[in-house]
This record gives structure tokens, C-alpha cells and sequence, in this order.
């Protein structure tokens, strides 16, 4: 792979020129300095995809695969950055200074204070910088500013780094696939990974989840190679499964300590799985006892920062704060919505918390994406979020089917019991808001892009009928919600009671369901 570097250096070198230099000319501050530390990033950024893809083995799909994984989340970053001052809603502060998400603005206005200032990059830890829990994240982006950019804020720095990390956990996760299982597999996993919306938005955005995707790509390259019979003998620091585990999972404690704990939680089982009547390594209990601790330790420190809660004990602080963190969730969506809250008035207060889940998990509602009044730019990128999950959800949900029917249905069903507990918790969490849900639920999009990948392979090589099932089932609901929001937002046609509504999407998703199964039954026999 070293006698490639002079050769692809005939590509990197002017590309990472041009490229520094137009974004330099859209950014503030010294051009010169600006097409130096841009250009400096894309060099140093190509070079590190270009040898990860080649070291992958993935051949010119893969290649493909990563360049359009880079490709897709930077320029819909710079997209995003520039379109929306102009076609977003002039009065949020977010729109006018090029953000999408929240969390992102504050947290990019922090890191530049911070850097711009005589403190130290560490005091990112300090309670004071409340719009990162953690302090990772803050610290990384505020390092780039103070040594890149000591001139002028440049936010689009930032978004070019959360684009290259998203990108740079591909060819881990095609290598980790391919070695586990085969190429089918890692192809298809390997597509949803670069072509899902909602992580092209979050990879073209100064947010944790690029960096925690990539940490999940590392530590499942990592923990294949510590655990994979047959292993190859280490030719180089990319092939060194410790350093590769390790570096994963003390990254995620860096920025996330809970996809850390939960990462940990889904390595124990498959573990369990795996070795079933073989030696248990007491060192690898050791050491993964250990970083749970920590990340423990590290999760209650940042939730109990102000000191809001008086336990001792780290498992306390993380429950009371999950507990006022999901009731606090469920009175914003009701004080936020004039319908949810006479929902709420007419069902059983015990029925609240089901439907919170329920909502959130067919959150970012694709109907209301197509018709809910709004700007251009919000609508493209709504649609576009929407589409994605609406397309991927069935798929997800027939994966305990194909993971029933695997030779390793144990591992598949385990992987599943995690995602899935994910997914619902994110729900749980997020309260039925359509970008808080959608965020929590990709933290961990890389195993939901294995389960996926996994179901889709499974799908083509049998031919079942359920994923057209599936589909008419997802068809039943955004037929029904679209009229709904479609009256609700321009008065178009009637109205149908919300519930009455339900009533009838359940009743004709158990007739496609029963049906599919009495068809079954009758061509069986």
C-alpha cells in the first residue's frame, strides 16, 4: 500500500489544493491562512481514506462507497451552511448562522470562544460550557480552531472533519464484515451505511454521532480481530485488533460514555454467543469490567455537573436523571402540541408513556414531511430524513425473521434484542420530537446498517413476500396520516377522529398480516 502513496498523491495533492482554496474564499479571515489549514485537512484526510480503503480490500466498490460517503456528507454540510441564511426562517438564529441542529451552533460558538481564548483546551470539561454534557467533542473542535483557524471562525473546519470521520468507519466496516461473515453482507451494509439520509445529515454537521460511528467502526474491527479464529498474523498498526478495540471504546468515553456502556453490553453477548463451551479470557472480563466502570463514572460526572442530584452513587444519578429526563421529554411534547395534549387529556395516564414511544418511533413522520407548509430547503431535507427511515423500518423489522432463520440465529436474535431496546429507548427518550428521536436512534446506525444489511441478504435469497407485506403495512399508515395532516394544515377533505383513526390502521394492518399468513399456509400446503 506505500508504492500507491506517490501515485495517488497525483490526485490528493490537487484536489486538496482546490478544494482548500474555495472553501477558504467562502469562510472569514486570511485567505492564505485558511487555504493552508483547509488544504492541510483535505491532504492529510484523502491520504487516510485512500489508504484505509486499500488496506479494506474492498476493491473500486468500495472505493466508490467512500468517496460517496465523504463526498455526500460534506457537500450536503456546505449545502446546508449556505442555503439555509438564505431559504430558512429568518427569525431562528440557528437558520440565520447556517446550522441545522441546535446543539451543533452552541456548541461551534463555544469551541470558538474557547479557542480564541487563553484557557486551556481542557477547561471543556468544566461545567461552565453547558452545551457539550461530556467535554470531548468541545475540546477536539476547539484543538482544530486554536491550531488551524487562530484568525477567524471557520465552521465549515469543523464540518469537514465530522464528513471525514463518518467516511473513515466504512472500510472498518466492510473489513469487519467481510472477515465475520461475506461480501453479500458487507455490500449491503456497506450502501445503507453511505446512503442513509439521516447520517448523511448528522456527517455534514459538528455533532457526536460521525465521531461515535467511527468509534463503533474501530471497535468492531477491533474486537473481530481479537476474537476471529484463524486470525492472520499483524502486518501493521491497521491489522492490531487491541489498539483498534481500544481506541474505539476510549474514544466513545471521550465524547459518549453511554454508547461506550452500551457498546460493552453488545460485545458481552456476542461474546457469550460465540464462545459457547470454549475458555472464557478472564483478562478480556478484567479489562471490559474496567472501562465500564469508568464509563459509568465519566456518565453520572457529566449528568451531575450542577450538582441537581444528591446520590453517591453513579447508578442512581443515571437513573433519576433517565427518569426526570423521559417525564420532562413527555411534558414537552405535551405542552408543545395542541393535539397530544387532548390525546393525553382522553387516555389513561398509564397509556402515556406506549404512545410517547410509539410516536417517536415513526418519528420523523414522512407525512407531515410532504405536507406540512415550510421553506424549501426544510422541506428537501425533511422528505429526504423521512424517506430514508420509512424505507429502512421494515427492513429493520424483518430482521428477526432473517436472523430466526441464520445458522448464528443466537448472535443475529441478540444483535437485534440490543438495536431494537435502542431504538425504543430512543423513542423513550426523545419524547416524540422529530430530531431528537431520529439523532438518538443513529448512535447506533452502524449495527442498525449491519441488521439491515443482513435482512436485505436474506430477503433477496429467499424471495419472501413479507418485505412487499411490510410495505403495504407502512403504505396503510402514511396513506391515513397524510389525509390527516393534510386536513389538519389546509382543510382538505374530512377529518377522521385520531383514535377512531388508529382503531382502523391497526385493524387493517392485522388483516394484511393474518391474510399473509393464511396465504402462507395454503401454498405451504
Amino acid at each position: 500500500m506505500t508504492k500507491s502513496l506517490p501515485r495517488d498523491l497525483f490526485w490528493i495533492l490537487p484536489l486538496a489544493l482546490s478544494l482548500g482554496a474555495l472553501l477558504s474564499y467562502l469562510q472569514e479571515g486570511s485567505w492564505l491562512i485558511g487555504w493552508f489549514a483547509f488544504s492541510f485537512l483535505f491532504l492529510l484526510f484523502f491520504f487516510l481514506l485512500s489508504y484505509a480503503t486499500r488496506w479494506a480490500n474492498g476493491g473500486k466498490t468500495l472505493a466508490w462507497m467512500v468517496a460517496l460517503a465523504f463526498a455526500l456528507r460534506f457537500i450536503g454540510g456546505v449545502t446546508t451552511y449556505l442555503a439555509l441564511p438564505i431559504n430558512g426562517y429568518p427569525e431562528d438564529e440557528d437558520d440565520r448562522a447556517g446550522f441545522i441542529y441546535t446543539d451543533a451552533h452552541r456548541r461551534d460558538a463555544q469551541a470558538w470562544d474557547l479557542a480564541d481564548s487563553d484557557r486551556s483546551l481542557f477547561g471543556a470539561f468544566n461545567q461552565s460550557y453547558a452545551y457539550d454534557q461530556y467535554g470531548g467533542l468541545l475540546t477536539m473542535s476547539a484543538f482544530v480552531y486554536r491550531f488551524l483557524s487562530p484568525d477567524a471562525h471557520r465552521p465549515l473546519m469543523l464540518v469537514l472533519v465530522s464528513a471525514f470521520m463518518a467516511a473513515l468507519g466504512l472500510p472498518f466496516l466492510w473489513k469487519s464484515i467481510h472477515k465475520l461473515w461475506d461480501v453479500k453482507l458487507a455490500l449491503s451494509a456497506g450502501w445503507i451505511y453511505a446512503l442513509y439520509p439521516e447520517s448523511i445529515l448528522l456527517g455534514g454537521s459538528a455533532m457526536r454521532e460521525p465521531y461515535l460511528m467511527a468509534f463503533s467502526a474501530f471497535s468492531l474491527w477491533g474486537f473481530v480481530n481479537v476474537t476471529a479464529r484463524g486470525e492472520s498474523g499483524r502486518r501493521n498498526i491497521f491489522d492490531s485488533g487491541l489498539f483498534w478495540l481500544a481506541a474505539g471504546l476510549v474514544g466513545m468515553l471521550f465524547v459518549s460514555p453511554v454508547v461506550a456502556l452500551a457498546t460493552l453490553i453488545l460485545f458481552g453477548g456476542w461474546m457469550y454467543f460465540i464462545r459457547a463451551g470454549r475458555p472464557i479470557s478472564w483478562w478480556g472480563i478484567g479489562a471490559a469490567l474496567v472501562v465500564f466502570v469508568l464509563g459509568l463514572f465519566l456518565l453520572s460526572s457529566a449528568l451531575n455537573r450542577s450538582g441537581e442530584f444528591d446520590s453517591s452513587s453513579p447508578l442512581h444519578v443515571v437513573s433519576d436523571w433517565l427518569k426526570l429526563a423521559v417525564q420532562w421529554d413527555v411534558y414537552q411534547l405535551e405542552r408543545g402540541s395542541g393535539w397530544v395534549q387532548k390525546l393525553f387529556d382522553e387516555m389513561p395516564e398509564w397509556l402515556r408513556l406506549p404512545f410517547v414511544m410509539t410516536y417517536g418511533l415513526f418519528q420523523p413522520v414522512l407525512p407531515a414531511a410532504l405536507v406540512e407548509p415550510t421553506t424549501l430547503i426544510w422541506r428537501v431535507i425533511g422528505i429526504l430524513r423521512a424517506a430514508g427511515w420509512y424505507a429502512m423500518l421494515p427492513v429493520l423489522v424483518l430482521s428477526f425473521l432473517s436472523a430466526w432463520n441464520d445458522k448464528e440465529s443466537r448472535l443475529w436474535l441478540w444483535l437485534n434484542v440490543v438495536v431494537w431496546g435502542w431504538i425504543l429507548f430512543a423513542s423513550m427518550r426523545g419524547g416524540g420530537d422529530q430530531w431528537d428521536n431520529p439523532r438518538y436512534r443513529t448512535i447506533l446506525f452502524l449495527w442498525e446498517a449491519i441488521l439491515a444489511g443482513h435482512a436485505l441478504v436474506w430477503l433477496r435469497k429467499t424471495r419472501s413476500v413479507w418485505l412487499g407485506r411490510v410495505f403495504l403495512m407502512e403504505a396503510i399508515f402514511i396513506l391515513f396520516f397524510s389525509q390527516w395532516y393534510a386536513n389538519r394544515y389546509y382543510h382538505i377533505g374530512g377529518q377522521m377522529p385520531f383514535a377512531q383513526m388508529v382503531i382502523v390502521i391497526f385493524a387493517l394492518w392485522a388483516m394484511v398480516f393474518f391474510w399473509g399468513i393464511w396465504r402462507d399456509r395454503k401454498t405451504a400446503s
